[in-house]
Parts: structure tokens; C-alpha cells; sequence
């Protein structure tokens, strides 16, 4: 089949090469002349596992082409996928601009039929404007559908090519046959898609979302009560995990939630809320719950050091808003720097993949460190913001060589407290019971 997809950025790169390696012939399409020249050198603007090696093979097997010119992907295309951000506006509500201004551009250049996909996030009753905006600019049959992306940032190949469900929102048999074919490469151990009207579509994926903010941050804020009850946190999340109706996903306490999704998302459903005279109460106090998160366990950084009296050097680990990413927007762990920062803490930092992107964000202020274990040497503490693989089992001795004092503090619960104790080294994460502090002891 023959694809265009407007806007190679997270979502669009990401579906355009998985599509292409399922045999389609797909034109990527952007307004940055700079990204396409790259891509078209082999340079992925982002990491994500197994991304570079899947748009290399489908670009040299022709299957996965690069252009600044709309018309060229939509004269090559039966399916048009619009897959430009949709990020939040000041007032909360997710800002579709870049999805309607692509809408026109669309009908401007199509000269005949085509199905037309909204793989961006988009609020719900977008399906009507971009539908009216493009009847208005032209006579030109078309279809369209919504087609919400459900891809986790450092799974998001795997997430696309064995979907847990695909969900299609169209009102056109027609329409849903074509995309059931244009889906069939990614079904064949079993069908996984679900079909629906277009408004339904939209909601499901803003649903989703916010239901799973919602796990983190009501297991964050239980987190909480075990610290004031010396309850264990790893043991609750057993212990309600094993309830086949609730599940273990998305049941660990941390820092919060970040990246360019969960916070979008919610955001934008408490504002439809709004817009429609209704409070969104629980999405509400999810996204409270989720910056207390992140304060709290700054807070319980700087709170250690407050009558240090002393100049502090932390050395930090992750900066990026997970693993598996080199995502730092909506960081926990750049919020919590930025507080150390502004307690008057000097900070270096490592991270396998963020580097670059942390530096833009929050500037020469900090150092980067090219090596886990080289940051420490001359720092007072570890802090762990980032649950990278290869910080789950460190050498601890190492660690202890070279902190001024041995101590970390983990706001990813990598490490039993137990183990770390017999280490010698004074361990504070998040619902667990603390060592004691050894200033104390």
C-alpha cells in the first residue's frame, strides 16, 4: 500500500519505518530541511531501540523515502497519516494548530480520493474540524479516520509491530477494510484491532493515559503513608498486584511521571472537562499528585543537607524522564536538579542517551559526566533519577571509593535496602524502610 506521513517526529518517524518494514511503500513528509537532510544520511534525530536499523533497511530497500515536498508524498499516497505534535497550549488544552494548518495544506495538493489519519493525540471533536476544514478547501472525495498511537518511548518499535490493540475510528466499512489490510503485517498471530466511531477513538486514547498516570500517582502517594506507617511499598505492589483485576503494570513508586504523553494528556482532559462545564476531579488531583512526587523527594535531598553547612556536590544518574529514551521533556529528573540547583548544590550528571537534551534544557548550570563512575569521585551523594539498566546492579564498593560519604539516594527503588546496608552504604528511596542515617547514629 502506498503511505504518506505528515510530520517525522516521535510518532511519525516511528510509524512510517514500522509500516515501511511491513512491506508498504511509505513517503515521509516534514517542513525541516535540516531533518530530512539527515534522515536521508542515515541520522535519526532520537533514540529508540531498533529504530535506526529499521529505517536504514527500508530506505535502502526503497521502501522508506524522505521530502519536504507535501505534494510529492500526497500525489504518492492513498493513506495520508498526520502525525505533527499536538503540544500543550498555556491554558492546558492541547494545541492542534500544526494538525489544522496540515489539514489545509492537505486539501490544497490532493487531486483525488484519499483516507485521511490522525495518528497525532488530538482533543476530542478534532475529527469534525479537520473533516470541515478540508471539505471547505476542496471537492475532492475523501475518508477519515482516527488512529490514536499507543507507543511507549523505549518500546515503541516493539509497541507498533506487536500491538497490544490498534484502535480504528472511522464510520466507513469501506474505510475500515482498507486499514484492517493496511494493519494486517502487525495481526497475524491474532487480530487485535478494534474498531469504533472517530470521537470514541480520540477519548480512548486520552482515557488511557490518564488511567495510567493515575496508577503512578495514587502508588506515589501510598508510597507516602508507608514511609509515616514503616510500611514497604514493593511489598504493597505485591500484594495488590497479584489481583488479576488490577494487574503489576505501572504499580512502581518513583519520582512521577514525565515525557511527552502522560503530562500532555492529562492536562488536556481536565481543560475538555472544562470546556464542557464538568470538573475532571480525579485527573486533576493525578496531576497534583504527580508534581508533589516530584518535590517530595527533592525536598528530601535538600532537607538531608540543610544544616550541612557546607558546599554540596551531588552526582546524579538519569536525566532523562525514563529509560530506554533520550527524552527530557516533562523530567522528573530535570525538576528535581533544577531544585538542587536552586538550594545552592553544585550537580554532575551522567546519562547513557539524555546528555545533549538535558543540557539544552536546563543549561550550562550543571556538568556532564561521560561515565557513570567517574561523576562520584569528589561528590557527597549518588542520587538516582533515571531507572537505566545499567545502573541496577552497580559495584557498590566502587561507589563507596569514591563518595566523600557512602550514600545514595534513589528515587527509582532500584536496590533492596537490606543489601545495600550489608554494602555500607546509607540507602533512602521511596516507601521503603530508610537506613539510619549514620550522620545520627
Amino acid at each position: 500500500m502506498k503511505v504518506a506521513v505528515v510530520g517525522v517526529g516521535y510518532v511519525g518517524l516511528v510509524a512510517a519505518a514500522c509500516l515501511a518494514d511491513g512491506g508498504n511503500h511509505v513517503v515521509c513528509v516534514d517542513n525541516d530541511p535540516k531533518k530530512i537532510e539527515a534522515l536521508k544520511n542515515g541520522i535519526i534525530p532520537i533514540y529508540e531501540p531498533g529504530l535506526t536499523e529499521i529505517v536504514k533497511r527500508n530506505e535502502a530497500g526503497g521502501r522508506l523515502t524522505f521530502t519536504t515536498d507535501l505534494k510529492e508524498g500526497i500525489d504518492n499516497s492513498l493513506v495520508v497519516f498526520i502525525g505533527v505534535g499536538t503540544p500543550s497550549a498555556a491554558d492546558g488544552s492541547a494545541d492542534i494548530s500544526a494538525v489544522l494548518k496540515v489539514s489545509e495544506q492537505i486539501a490544497d495538493v490532493m487531486d483525488s480520493y484519499r483516507i485521511i489519519v490522525t495518528k497525532s493525540t488530538v482533543p476530542v471533536g478534532t475529527h469534525k474540524k479537520v473533516s470541515e476544514i478540508i471539505s471547505a478547501r476542496t471537492e475532492v472525495p475523501f475518508d477519515y479516520v482516527s488512529n490514536p498511537e499507543f507507543l511507549k518511548e523505549g518500546s515503541a518499535v516493539e509497541d507498533f509491530m506487536k500491538p497490544d490493540r490498534v484502535i480504528i475510528g472511522t464510520n466507513t466499512p469501506a474505510v475500515m477494510e482498507i486499514m484492517k489490510q493496511l494493519y494486517a503485517p502487525f495481526m497475524r498471530k491474532r487480530s487485535r484491532l478494534i474498531t469504533m466511531d472517530p470521537a470514541s477513538a480520540e477519548m480512548a486514547k486520552y482515557a488511557a493515559n490518564t488511567m495510567l498516570a493515575t496508577r503512578i500517582s495514587f502508588m506515589n502517594e501510598l508510597s507516602v503513608l508507608c514511609d509515616k506507617f514503616g510500611a514497604d511499598i514493593e511489598n504493597v505492589r505485591s500484594g495488590i498486584g497479584s489481583d488479576s483485576r488490577i494487574g503489576n503494570a505501572f504499580l512502581f513508586a518513583g519520582l512521577g511521571y514525565g515525557g511527552s504523553c502522560f503530562p500532555k494528556d492529562v492536562k488536556a482532559l481536565i481543560h475538555m472537562g472544562k470546556e464542557q462545564g464538568m470538573d475532571m476531579t480525579i485527573a486533576a488531583a493525578v496531576q497534583q499528585a504527580n508534581y508533589d512526587q516530584h518535590e517530595r523527594f527533592a525536598n528530601k535531598v535538600c532537607d538531608y543537607y540543610k544544616d550541612a553547612g557546607k558546599e554540596i556536590k551531588l552526582a546524579v544518574w538519569g536525566m532523562a524522564f525514563k529509560a530506554r529514551t533520550d527524552d527530557v521533556r516533562e523530567s522528573p529528573a530535570i525538576r528535581c536538579v533544577q531544585r538542587f540547583l536552586d538550594a545552592g548544590m553544585k550537580v554532575t550528571a551522567y546519562d547513557p542517551e539524555a546528555m545533549e537534551n538535558a543540557k539544552a534544557e536546563i543549561g550550562d548550570c550543571i556538568e556532564m559526566g561521560q561515565n557513570a563512575y567517574d561523576i562520584l569521585v569528589g561528590a557527597d551523594a549518588l542520587v538516582i533519577l533515571t531507572d537505566w539498566q545499567e545502573f541496577r546492579t552497580p559495584d557498590f564498593e566502587d561507589i563507596k571509593s569514591k563518595l566523600n560519604t557512602p550514600l545514595i539516594f534513589d528515587g527509582r527503588n532500584l536496590y533492596d535496602p537490606g543489601y545495600v546496608a550489608k554494602q555500607g552504604v546509607e540507602y533512602h528511596c521511596i516507601g521503603r524502610q530508610q537506613v539510619k542515617d549514620r550522620r545520627k547514629a
